[in-house]
Protein backbone atom coordinates (compact mmCIF):
# COMPACT_ATOMS: atom_id res chain seq x y z
CA UNK A 1 0.00 0.00 0.00
CA UNK A 2 1.35 3.43 -0.96
CA UNK A 3 0.99 6.12 1.71
CA UNK A 4 0.25 9.52 0.16
CA UNK A 5 0.57 12.83 2.01
CA UNK A 6 -1.70 15.56 0.60
CA UNK A 7 -0.68 18.97 1.93
CA UNK A 8 -3.86 20.83 0.94
CA UNK A 9 -7.57 20.13 1.35
CA UNK A 10 -8.08 19.53 -2.37
CA UNK A 11 -11.38 18.54 -4.07
CA UNK A 12 -12.49 14.98 -3.42
CA UNK A 13 -12.08 13.95 -7.07
CA UNK A 14 -8.37 13.26 -6.65
CA UNK A 15 -8.67 11.85 -3.14
CA UNK A 16 -11.25 9.29 -4.22
CA UNK A 17 -9.10 8.24 -7.17
CA UNK A 18 -6.14 7.64 -4.86
CA UNK A 19 -8.24 5.66 -2.41
CA UNK A 20 -9.78 3.59 -5.20
CA UNK A 21 -6.23 2.73 -6.25
CA UNK A 22 -5.59 1.34 -2.77
CA UNK A 23 -3.54 4.27 -1.47
CA UNK A 24 -3.61 5.31 2.16
CA UNK A 25 -4.21 9.07 2.08
CA UNK A 26 -3.38 11.63 4.78
CA UNK A 27 -4.72 15.16 4.20
CA UNK A 28 -3.53 18.34 5.91
CA UNK A 29 -6.76 20.37 6.21
CA UNK A 30 -5.55 23.16 8.45
CA UNK A 31 -4.78 26.75 7.47
CA UNK A 32 -2.04 27.93 7.18
CA UNK A 33 -0.01 25.24 5.39
CA UNK A 34 2.50 23.08 7.24
CA UNK A 35 5.76 24.68 8.29
CA UNK A 36 8.87 23.35 6.51
CA UNK A 37 9.77 21.28 9.59
CA UNK A 38 6.28 19.80 9.91
CA UNK A 39 6.24 19.04 6.21
CA UNK A 40 9.51 17.14 6.43
CA UNK A 41 8.38 15.26 9.54
CA UNK A 42 5.08 14.26 7.94
CA UNK A 43 6.61 13.36 4.58
CA UNK A 44 9.03 10.95 6.26
CA UNK A 45 6.01 8.84 7.21
CA UNK A 46 4.75 8.60 3.62
CA UNK A 47 5.77 7.23 0.25
CA UNK A 48 4.41 9.95 -2.03
CA UNK A 49 3.63 13.66 -1.78
CA UNK A 50 0.82 15.64 -3.36
CA UNK A 51 1.72 19.24 -2.65
CA UNK A 52 0.81 22.80 -3.64
CA UNK A 53 2.45 26.12 -4.41
CA UNK A 54 2.65 27.19 -0.73
CA UNK A 55 4.90 24.21 0.07
CA UNK A 56 8.65 24.76 -0.01
CA UNK A 57 10.05 21.71 -1.76
CA UNK A 58 13.67 22.90 -1.65
CA UNK A 59 16.99 21.08 -1.52
CA UNK A 60 16.76 20.66 2.24
CA UNK A 61 13.33 19.00 2.01
CA UNK A 62 14.36 16.80 -0.90
CA UNK A 63 17.51 15.54 0.78
CA UNK A 64 15.65 14.91 4.03
CA UNK A 65 12.87 13.10 2.14
CA UNK A 66 14.81 11.43 -0.66
CA UNK A 67 12.90 8.22 0.12
CA UNK A 68 9.77 9.59 -1.62
CA UNK A 69 8.81 7.64 -4.71
CA UNK A 70 7.03 10.51 -6.45
CA UNK A 71 5.92 14.13 -5.96
CA UNK A 72 2.87 15.60 -7.68
CA UNK A 73 2.06 19.31 -7.71
CA UNK A 74 -1.52 20.59 -7.37
CA UNK A 75 -0.80 23.42 -9.82
CA UNK A 76 0.59 24.10 -13.25
CA UNK A 77 3.44 26.23 -11.94
CA UNK A 78 6.17 24.54 -9.92
CA UNK A 79 8.61 27.30 -8.96
CA UNK A 80 8.26 26.15 -5.32
CA UNK A 81 9.98 22.87 -6.26
CA UNK A 82 13.73 22.55 -6.78
CA UNK A 83 13.38 20.38 -9.85
CA UNK A 84 17.09 19.88 -10.45
CA UNK A 85 17.57 18.69 -6.88
CA UNK A 86 14.59 16.34 -7.16
CA UNK A 87 16.20 14.85 -10.24
CA UNK A 88 19.52 14.57 -8.45
CA UNK A 89 18.03 12.59 -5.56
CA UNK A 90 15.95 10.47 -7.95
CA UNK A 91 12.38 11.66 -7.29
CA UNK A 92 10.02 11.95 -10.29
CA UNK A 93 7.89 15.11 -10.23
CA UNK A 94 4.59 15.78 -12.01
CA UNK A 95 2.22 18.75 -12.15
CA UNK A 96 -1.33 19.61 -13.23
CA UNK A 97 -1.10 21.77 -16.37
CA UNK A 98 -3.87 23.17 -18.58
CA UNK A 99 -6.60 22.47 -16.00
CA UNK A 100 -6.95 26.20 -15.32
CA UNK A 101 -6.27 27.58 -18.79
CA UNK A 102 -9.83 28.73 -19.43
CA UNK A 103 -10.45 30.04 -15.91
CA UNK A 104 -7.18 31.99 -15.86
CA UNK A 105 -7.87 33.28 -19.36
CA UNK A 106 -11.20 34.57 -18.00
CA UNK A 107 -9.49 36.34 -15.10
CA UNK A 108 -6.95 37.99 -17.39
CA UNK A 109 -9.69 39.19 -19.74
CA UNK A 110 -11.82 40.40 -16.84
CA UNK A 111 -8.92 42.36 -15.36
CA UNK A 112 -8.26 44.03 -18.72
CA UNK A 113 -11.88 45.09 -18.99
CA UNK A 114 -12.03 46.22 -15.35
CA UNK A 115 -8.93 48.37 -15.75
CA UNK A 116 -10.07 49.87 -19.04
CA UNK A 117 -13.26 51.19 -17.38
CA UNK A 118 -11.83 51.78 -13.88
CA UNK A 119 -14.44 49.43 -12.43
CA UNK A 120 -12.78 48.61 -9.12
CA UNK A 121 -12.15 52.29 -8.38
CA UNK A 122 -15.70 53.25 -9.36
CA UNK A 123 -17.11 50.54 -7.10
CA UNK A 124 -15.15 52.00 -4.18
CA UNK A 125 -16.68 55.44 -4.93
CA UNK A 126 -20.14 54.00 -4.40
CA UNK A 127 -19.12 52.41 -1.08
CA UNK A 128 -17.56 55.66 0.13
CA UNK A 129 -20.65 57.69 -0.83
CA UNK A 130 -18.78 59.56 -3.56
CA UNK A 131 -21.22 58.81 -6.40
CA UNK A 132 -22.21 62.39 -7.09
CA UNK A 133 -23.36 64.45 -10.04
CA UNK A 134 -22.73 63.60 -13.68
CA UNK A 135 -19.43 65.10 -14.85
CA UNK A 136 -18.83 64.57 -18.59
CA UNK A 137 -15.02 64.51 -18.46
CA UNK A 138 -14.51 62.68 -15.17
CA UNK A 139 -13.17 59.13 -14.74
CA UNK A 140 -12.94 58.39 -18.44
CA UNK A 141 -11.83 54.93 -19.47
CA UNK A 142 -10.82 53.53 -22.84
CA UNK A 143 -12.42 51.29 -25.44
CA UNK A 144 -10.63 48.10 -26.43
CA UNK A 145 -12.07 47.41 -29.87
CA UNK A 146 -9.40 47.17 -32.54
CA UNK A 147 -6.52 47.63 -30.12
CA UNK A 148 -3.38 45.47 -30.02
CA UNK A 149 -2.81 42.74 -27.43
CA UNK A 150 0.74 41.64 -26.70
CA UNK A 151 1.02 38.24 -25.01
CA UNK A 152 4.27 37.38 -23.28
CA UNK A 153 4.27 33.58 -23.02
CA UNK A 154 1.65 32.28 -25.42
CA UNK A 155 0.97 28.85 -23.99
CA UNK A 156 -2.47 27.46 -23.22
CA UNK A 157 -3.46 30.31 -20.88
CA UNK A 158 -2.06 33.01 -23.14
CA UNK A 159 -3.96 31.46 -26.03
CA UNK A 160 -7.24 31.62 -24.08
CA UNK A 161 -6.63 35.31 -23.32
CA UNK A 162 -5.78 36.04 -26.95
CA UNK A 163 -8.85 34.14 -28.19
CA UNK A 164 -11.14 36.21 -25.96
CA UNK A 165 -9.57 39.48 -27.06
CA UNK A 166 -9.78 38.55 -30.73
CA UNK A 167 -13.37 37.37 -30.48
CA UNK A 168 -14.76 40.15 -28.31
CA UNK A 169 -12.83 43.16 -29.58
CA UNK A 170 -11.17 42.07 -32.83
CA UNK A 171 -7.80 42.93 -31.32
CA UNK A 172 -4.58 42.36 -33.24
CA UNK A 173 -2.44 39.74 -31.49
CA UNK A 174 1.32 39.98 -31.01
CA UNK A 175 3.23 37.46 -28.94
CA UNK A 176 6.71 36.87 -27.63
CA UNK A 177 7.69 33.25 -27.02
CA UNK A 178 10.64 30.89 -27.00
CA UNK A 179 9.11 29.27 -30.08
CA UNK A 180 6.30 30.03 -32.49
CA UNK A 181 2.70 28.98 -31.85
CA UNK A 182 1.22 27.76 -35.18
CA UNK A 183 -2.28 27.36 -33.72
CA UNK A 184 -2.39 30.98 -32.55
CA UNK A 185 -1.02 32.16 -35.89
CA UNK A 186 -3.55 30.14 -37.89
CA UNK A 187 -6.65 30.75 -35.77
CA UNK A 188 -6.01 34.24 -34.40
CA UNK A 189 -3.61 35.78 -36.88
CA UNK A 190 -1.06 36.15 -34.09
CA UNK A 191 2.39 37.40 -35.01
CA UNK A 192 5.63 36.41 -33.25
CA UNK A 193 7.80 39.42 -32.32
CA UNK A 194 10.65 40.22 -29.96
CA UNK A 195 9.91 41.61 -26.52
CA UNK A 196 10.91 45.18 -27.39
CA UNK A 197 8.53 45.28 -30.35
CA UNK A 198 5.77 43.72 -28.31
CA UNK A 199 6.16 46.39 -25.61
CA UNK A 200 6.28 49.24 -28.10
CA UNK A 201 3.31 48.16 -30.25
CA UNK A 202 0.84 46.76 -27.70
CA UNK A 203 -2.05 48.60 -26.10
CA UNK A 204 -2.39 45.74 -23.61
CA UNK A 205 0.57 43.63 -22.46
CA UNK A 206 -0.60 40.39 -20.84
CA UNK A 207 1.94 38.16 -19.09
CA UNK A 208 1.48 34.37 -19.01
CA UNK A 209 5.02 33.01 -18.65
CA UNK A 210 6.47 30.68 -16.04
CA UNK A 211 8.64 32.03 -13.23
CA UNK A 212 12.30 31.21 -13.69
CA UNK A 213 15.70 32.89 -13.57
CA UNK A 214 15.07 34.57 -16.92
CA UNK A 215 11.61 35.96 -16.09
CA UNK A 216 12.03 36.91 -12.42
CA UNK A 217 11.74 40.70 -12.23
CA UNK A 218 11.71 40.96 -16.03
CA UNK A 219 8.93 43.53 -16.14
CA UNK A 220 10.69 46.44 -14.50
CA UNK A 221 11.01 50.15 -15.16
CA UNK A 222 13.12 49.50 -18.25
CA UNK A 223 10.24 47.50 -19.76
CA UNK A 224 7.51 49.90 -18.64
CA UNK A 225 9.33 52.81 -20.30
CA UNK A 226 9.22 50.91 -23.59
CA UNK A 227 5.43 50.59 -23.41
CA UNK A 228 2.89 53.12 -24.68
CA UNK A 229 1.80 55.73 -22.14
CA UNK A 230 -1.76 54.65 -22.91
CA UNK A 231 -1.06 50.94 -22.31
CA UNK A 232 -2.39 48.45 -19.76
CA UNK A 233 -0.19 45.85 -18.05
CA UNK A 234 -1.82 42.54 -17.03
CA UNK A 235 -0.11 39.82 -14.97
CA UNK A 236 -1.86 36.55 -14.09
CA UNK A 237 1.28 34.37 -14.09
CA UNK A 238 3.48 34.87 -11.00
CA UNK A 239 3.98 38.00 -8.92
CA UNK A 240 7.80 38.03 -9.01
CA UNK A 241 7.70 38.32 -12.82
CA UNK A 242 7.06 42.05 -12.33
CA UNK A 243 8.90 44.50 -10.10
CA UNK A 244 6.09 45.91 -7.99
CA UNK A 245 7.93 49.05 -6.88
CA UNK A 246 8.73 49.88 -10.49
CA UNK A 247 5.15 49.17 -11.54
CA UNK A 248 3.81 51.48 -8.83
CA UNK A 249 6.18 54.24 -9.95
CA UNK A 250 5.32 53.72 -13.62
CA UNK A 251 1.61 54.10 -12.86
CA UNK A 252 2.11 57.06 -10.51
CA UNK A 253 4.20 58.98 -13.08
CA UNK A 254 1.98 58.10 -16.04
CA UNK A 255 4.63 56.02 -17.77
CA UNK A 256 1.86 53.47 -18.43
CA UNK A 257 -1.89 53.99 -18.12
CA UNK A 258 -3.17 51.07 -16.03
CA UNK A 259 -2.56 47.62 -14.58
CA UNK A 260 -4.54 44.51 -13.72
CA UNK A 261 -2.95 41.98 -11.37
CA UNK A 262 -4.12 38.55 -10.26
CA UNK A 263 -0.69 37.95 -8.74
CA UNK A 264 1.39 40.22 -6.56
CA UNK A 265 4.85 40.33 -5.02
CA UNK A 266 4.66 39.38 -2.22
CA UNK A 267 1.45 37.42 -1.69
CA UNK A 268 -0.75 38.18 0.07
CA UNK A 269 -0.59 41.88 -0.78
CA UNK A 270 -0.51 44.36 2.10
CA UNK A 271 -3.91 46.01 2.52
CA UNK A 272 -2.22 49.42 2.50
CA UNK A 273 -0.43 48.87 -0.81
CA UNK A 274 -0.81 52.08 -2.86
CA UNK A 275 -1.79 50.07 -5.95
CA UNK A 276 -5.13 49.30 -4.28
CA UNK A 277 -6.04 52.99 -4.23
CA UNK A 278 -5.15 53.82 -7.82
CA UNK A 279 -7.87 54.77 -10.27
CA UNK A 280 -6.53 52.68 -13.17
CA UNK A 281 -5.64 49.52 -11.26
CA UNK A 282 -7.55 46.29 -10.55
CA UNK A 283 -6.11 43.64 -8.22
CA UNK A 284 -7.56 40.21 -7.43
CA UNK A 285 -6.13 37.74 -4.86
CA UNK A 286 -4.73 35.05 -7.21
CA UNK A 287 -8.10 33.84 -8.47
CA UNK A 288 -6.91 32.31 -11.75
CA UNK A 289 -7.94 28.73 -11.01
CA UNK A 290 -10.85 29.42 -8.65
CA UNK A 291 -13.65 27.64 -10.46
CA UNK A 292 -15.08 24.29 -9.41
CA UNK A 293 -14.27 22.88 -12.83
CA UNK A 294 -10.62 23.95 -12.77
CA UNK A 295 -9.94 22.83 -9.21
CA UNK A 296 -11.59 19.44 -9.79
CA UNK A 297 -9.43 18.89 -12.86
CA UNK A 298 -6.29 19.97 -10.99
CA UNK A 299 -7.14 17.44 -8.29
CA UNK A 300 -7.67 14.69 -10.85
CA UNK A 301 -4.45 15.41 -12.73
CA UNK A 302 -2.35 15.61 -9.57
CA UNK A 303 -3.74 12.30 -8.34
CA UNK A 304 -3.28 10.64 -11.71
CA UNK A 305 0.46 11.35 -11.67
CA UNK A 306 0.80 9.31 -8.48
CA UNK A 307 -1.54 6.56 -9.67
CA UNK A 308 0.34 6.15 -12.95
CA UNK A 309 3.65 5.89 -11.10
CA UNK A 310 2.18 3.31 -8.73
CA UNK A 311 1.04 1.23 -11.72
CA UNK A 312 4.47 1.41 -13.31
CA UNK A 313 3.14 3.60 -16.11
CA UNK A 314 4.55 6.84 -17.48
CA UNK A 315 3.59 9.86 -15.38
CA UNK A 316 1.16 11.87 -17.56
CA UNK A 317 2.58 15.29 -16.70
CA UNK A 318 6.23 14.46 -16.12
CA UNK A 319 8.42 17.48 -15.31
CA UNK A 320 11.78 15.71 -14.97
CA UNK A 321 11.76 12.58 -17.16
CA UNK A 322 15.57 12.66 -17.09
CA UNK A 323 15.29 11.26 -13.56
CA UNK A 324 14.68 7.87 -15.18
CA UNK A 325 18.26 7.80 -16.46
CA UNK A 326 19.40 7.94 -12.83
Amino acid sequence: MMKVLVTLDIPEVGIELLKAEGCEVTIWKEIPPMSPLKLITAAKQHDALLCGSPDKIDSNFLNECSHLYVISQFAAGYDNINLSEATKVGIPVGNAPKAMSKSTGDISFALMLAVSRKMFFQHKRIISGDWGHFVPKAFLGMELHGKTLGVFGLGSIGFEMAKRCKGAYDMDILYSNRSNNPKAEDELGARLVGLDELLAQSDVVSVHCSLNDQTRGLFNMECFKKMKKSSIFINSSRGPVHNEEDLTEALTKGIIWGAGLDVTNPEPMDKNNPLLLMENVAVTPHLGSTTAEARNEMSRLAAQNIISFKRGEKIPNFLNPEVLSN
